[in-house]
């Protein structure tokens, strides 16, 4: 019994760990307006050079500066619905080629 809960339990954590919303949506209602290239100094989605010194901070950093706010990048980055798991998940669908 005591294994069958552990067991409950463990399943119900791991899915709370994956994007609740697919990455492309949450690109395409409020990350395309920048990401698309209207705006020079936010990454292209899919340009893996300028993709490479962001990763290189490590994803957590990535997923704070969506959250808070960086540069010109609103905070939130315009997802208000968005969790840190689909900041992640749309992070690394933006910057794959």
């Amino acid at each position: 019994m005591k294994k069958a809960l552990v067991f409950s339990v463990c399943l119900t954590l791991t899915s709370l760990v994956h994007a609740a919303q697919s990455p492309e949506s949450v690109f395409n209602r409020s990350c395309q307006m920048c990401h698309n290239g209207q705006l020079p100094m936010a990454p292209k989605k899919g340009d893996a050079e300028a993709w490479k010194p962001r990763l290189a901070q490590g994803k957590d950093v990535l997923v704070k500066h969506v959250t808070e706010g960086f540069s010109s990048m609103p905070p939130r980055g315009l997802c208000m619905d968005c969790t840190a798991e689909d900041y992640a998940a749309v992070i690394d669908w933006m910057s794959k080629p």
